[in-house]
């Protein structure tokens, strides 16, 4: 069960690296905010690692196949997609909405588990991913603006949580072929990931778009919150991923939407909607199936 505290805190510091991208994208393009997540993330996560070996110097290091960096280039590559997609979301539509249209990661990554990576869930799992897909689409206030949401948001909105759980799933694919003990093959995952994005973004603005650049630069603080928050919630994602199919761990993570407004409720003071009552109640449960199953 070590996997549901590392979820939690995963979706806690995911909710606010997401207004914290909301907020950078206001001035900067998809691309520089998306490399504003890990920016930073890199001496972070290898920090991370370190700690671990200090912790348990005996823990062997690992062995790499050509398949397991099939995987992390793959998951780099998703990531990157996916979150430049809900960056774009932002720009389109608003910050909740944009979080709930993404987080239909979680039923992609039911659905793609199953039929390609051997993931079994239980009909008790499976409540819990449609319950959770349910109410996440209450709380972001999908189902008040149904008739006026674009093509072209749902479209960026889908791929986006498609692209998301593509990256879940073979990260989880990685980390199992390391054979490391726990959390030691998450870590190990969450570095080679994160320093290939770092190294493709840096590389890609460095030719394209060397003014995007400065305007992180410019931006210091924003950026080292954004990069800290995403590196912490990558963490926990990792860790929880490796323990546990992605399935569960990303209908768990749907909390993220819960954060996302008591966020807004007590420090922005916006005031709760009654379906999103009723969406919170549908998480609490959506929860319970999961964890449960």
């Amino acid at each position: 069960m070590l996997w549901i505290p590392f979820t939690l805190f995963a979706a806690f510091m995911q909710a606010w690296r997401n207004a914290f991208q909301k907020q950078l994208s206001q001035d900067l393009g998809a691309t520089s905010v998306t490399l504003a997540r890990f920016i930073l993330a890199g001496p972070l996560a290898a920090l991370y690692l370190w700690g671990l070996y200090r912790w348990q110097p005996e823990e062997a290091l690992p062995q790499f196949s050509a398949l397991f960096f099939v995987y992390i280039v793959g998951a780099a590559l998703c990531q990157i997609i996916a979150t430049a997609l809900m960056v774009r979301l932002f720009q389109l539509r608003n910050y909740a909405v944009g979080v709930g249209l993404a987080k239909s990661e979680a039923i992609w990554a039911a659905i793609l588990g199953v039929a390609f990576f051997g993931t079994l869930l239980t009909p008790l799992g499976w409540l819990g991913v449609l319950l959770g897909g349910i109410a996440v689409g209450l709380l972001s206030g999908l189902r008040r603006i149904a008739g006026v949401v674009s093509p072209k948001t749902l479209i960026v909105g889908v791929a986006s949580g498609l692209t998301f759980a593509l990256t879940s799933l073979w990260v989880r694919e990685a980390s199992l072929l390391l054979e490391l003990s726990f959390p030691f093959s998450a870590a190990w995952v969450l570095l080679l990931v994160i320093g290939l994005q770092t190294l493709l973004l840096v590389g890609w603005l460095g030719l394209r778009d060397p003014p995007s650049l400065m305007g992180l630069a410019k931006r210091p603080k924003l950026t080292a919150l954004i990069s800290i928050s995403s590196c912490l919630g990558s963490i926990g994602w990792f860790s929880a991923m490796s323990l546990e199919s992605v399935a569960l761990v990303k209908t768990l993570g749907q909390v993220e939407v819960l954060f996302t407004l008591l966020i807004s409720a007590y420090y922005f003071k916006t005031k709760l909607a009654r379906q999103d009552h009723w969406g919170l109640a549908l998480i609490v449960i959506a929860a319970i199936c999961v964890m449960w199953a």
